[in-house]
């Protein structure tokens, strides 16, 4: 537990607004490898890429004991601090959760709003911030500050919401968010730098950006004040691409 609660502390501290932490999003040991390999101070386990790569479905098409053992697996394989996609937790309770996380080795995670197990609903605000408060108070039990990254998946729902209505209701999802606990908040989208501006400027906390690997600029989200910045299932689809076209000489 020492060494976990030092290295949840150094990776909390490599959050800074304006001067982003890389977090490469990876799926196993052999990835987590390439990333610690090319100089990364962390990572990052992706839902998506992780699903793809056990032959299930995102969304919560695995057991969180799935999640568990391959978290094992990469933390084995590499040093550095390592943060964890759960969705919207498995329907598991918050202590659970992070028991599971600080034995495998993991000093953060994501947390969602969408609730896969319920038909894909939104938590209202408050129940999320519930949920984020649930897993800060668990985890400060263990004398670990497990970083918790609180996501909201509002702009991924155009339908819903007009645009501007998605950024104030984002916001004050978040805000309430970051009153409950989180560390980091996570306005998941691919967004115009206008937004991501406005968001990193009105939200209380470092925020997460996501990126596409091969077309992103880093300067780009400091210049946004973004404090983190990973890449979903972008840097796996960029692999794949990639293999089809070695492949595709091949066939």
């Amino acid at each position: 537990m020492i060494e976990l609660k030092d290295k949840a502390a150094a990776f909390l501290a490599l959050h800074r607004p304006g001067d982003p932490v890389i977090l490469p999003t990876v799926w196993d040991a052999w990835s987590a490898n390439l990333v610690r390999e090319a100089g990364f101070p962390a990572l990052t386990v992706g839902s998506h890429p992780l699903a793809d790569a056990m032959g299930k479905s995102d969304q919560e098409g695995m057991a969180f004991t799935d999640v568990v053992a391959r978290v094992r697996e990469i933390t084995g394989a590499v040093d550095i601090p390592v943060s964890v996609d759960i969705e919207s937790g498995y329907g598991l309770d918050a202590a659970r959760l992070v028991e599971g996380l600080l034995e495998a080795g993991a000093v953060g995670l994501n947390i969602e709003d969408t609730v896969h197990s319920e038909g894909g609903r939104l938590r209202d605000p408050a129940e999320h911030a519930d949920r984020v408060g649930a897993l800060r108070q668990s985890a400060d039990a263990t004398g670990v500050h497990l970083v918790v990254n609180a996501r909201t998946d509002v702009f991924l729902r155009p339908a819903a919401d007009a645009p501007a209505d998605r950024f104030e209701s984002a916001v004050t999802r978040l805000k309430l968010a970051a009153e409950a606990g989180a560390d980091v908040l996570y306005p998941v989208g691919r967004h115009e730098p206008d937004v991501l501006r406005r968001l990193c400027r009105e939200l209380p906390l470092p925020v997460n950006a996501i990126a596409i690997p091969e077309s992103g600029e880093p300067a780009a989200f400091a210049k946004a004040g973004a404090a983190r910045v990973s890449f979903g299932p972008f840097l796996q689809r960029a692999l794949a691409a990639e293999v089809g076209r070695l492949l595709e000489r091949w066939r």
